[in-house]
């Protein structure tokens, strides 16, 4: 038999071999392998429980973030119908105040009007009864009735003019 280079490649793969399993080396390499493998399932585990506390913080999160919401949204309404509410009272004690001062106002045009006719008629009677008196103490004379008749006119629109002003 012709003992070629072939037959000593397999000679001393199968030698190769039989080191490999004396000394126990597939077993360690599948020891090795399985802690691997333990390793990155334990691995994995801890990230799916880590994945599960997130997803449930994030929705405690965003349950708070709703709530809030819902409490900013109902402490706006309440603030806009409080300011609607003030906005109302303000204008209506705006109006009472106004038709307050408007009835003073007009209160006091009236006393003003009725005291400024007393006094056109106390100036009248004045004014008439100082014609009276005149012309009683002068002739009756038709020419000296005329000019105090026509004075007593004069005086009498002095008077309405300086009380007028």
């Amino acid at each position: 038999m012709i003992i070629d280079a072939t037959f000593w490649v397999s000679v001393s793969f199968f030698i190769f071999l039989g080191v490999l399993i004396y000394f126990k080396i597939p077993q360690k390499v599948t020891t090795i392998l399985n802690n691997s493998i333990n390793a990155i399932k334990t691995e994995v585990d801890n990230a799916e429980l880590l994945k599960e506390e997130s997803k449930n913080i994030l929705s405690e999160y965003e349950k708070k973030i709703s709530n809030a919401k819902a409490e900013v949204k109902h402490m706006v309404d309440t603030a806009t119908d409080d300011a609607d509410k003030n906005t109302l009272k303000t204008n209506e004690e705006f109006h009472i105040q106004m038709e307050n001062r408007k009835k003073n106002t007009e209160d006091r045009i009236k006393q003003m009007k009725n005291q400024a006719l007393k006094d056109i008629k106390n100036a009248s009677v004045k004014i008439s009864i100082q014609a009276v008196e005149i012309l009683l103490k002068n002739s009756l004379d038709k020419n000296k009735l005329t000019k105090i008749f026509f004075s007593s006119v004069e005086e009498t629109k002095l008077a309405l003019k300086i009380k007028s002003t």
